[in-house]
């Protein structure tokens, strides 16, 4: 028996709004829901844990928020940003933290190879995109991490709360002057945009994690809980609370 899920696919929409829509669904939300979503204008956002004096690419990004997970900081521009928000008691999410990311990266895999990369767990490989100086999600990485070409190209982040969870999850199609050279959709066999990878996302995921996806959009009430939470997320207040 398949798994039902709601699908939100948000594209261009702003910072504030991107994050505001994943917590509201982290609390309200009475089932399952995959959101695939992109950004504008381009946006870095901090890890919930970074000190905010300390990435100084604050100044170079159209807009900065912090996320409600951790990891270090990413700028979203040509990417595929993905959320999921469900209860923890889901079985993708109950018990230890990593197999979770095991299954999700290995549907995006999946996808990745379709179109001609080569892409894997990073597992013990170093990687040619660490850098342990920087605070940039992008120049670290972990086993469960997806690679190719000997960089990162897609990182993941969760935030446990009140028995549910938010997964946010990144996918390079280009890389940006503030992430430099990472994992990217440069040598696909075939020309994407997040957009049109989308498609073979969702199938892959499909398949991999035995989902019935429902397409759907927020609700009245979730819209506008998304607004008033989304307006703190580009305030001072909100960025330099660490």
């Amino acid at each position: 028996m398949q798994d039902i899920w709601r699908l939100i696919t948000t594209w261009g929409t702003t910072p504030e709004f991107n994050m505001g829509l994943d917590e509201a669904l982290l609390l309200e939300g009475d089932q399952p829901t995959l959101r695939l979503y992109t950004w504008s204008p381009d946006a870095l956002s901090l890890g919930w844990f970074q000190k905010a004096t300390q990435v100084s690419e604050i100044e170079s990004a159209s807009a900065t928020v912090r996320r409600l997970t951790g990891g270090g900081a990413i700028h979203h521009e040509g990417e595929l940003t993905f959320s999921i928000s469900c209860p923890q008691a889901h079985p993708l999410y109950r018990g230890p933290v990593g197999p979770s990311y095991a299954r999700i990266h290995g549907a995006i895999i999946l996808a990745l190879r379709e179109i001609g990369l080569p892409a894997h767990l990073r597992g013990e490989e170093p990687l040619t995109s660490d850098n342990p100086a920087s605070v940039m999600c992008f120049h670290h990485s972990t086993p469960l991490d997806v690679a190719w070409d000997g960089r990162k190209g897609v990182g993941s982040a969760q935030r446990r709360k009140a028995g549910r969870v938010l997964h946010h999850g990144s996918i390079k199609v280009n890389s940006t002057p503030l992430e430099g050279s990472i994992a990217t959709f440069e040598n696909a066999s075939e020309e994407h945009t997040a957009q049109s990878f989308a498609p073979l996302l969702l199938e892959h995921m499909r398949q991999h994690l035995g989902l019935q996806l429902i397409p759907s959009v927020p609700s009245r009430e979730e819209r506008e809980l998304a607004e008033d939470l989304g307006a703190r997320y580009t305030t001072d207040e909100w960025i330099r609370q660490r």
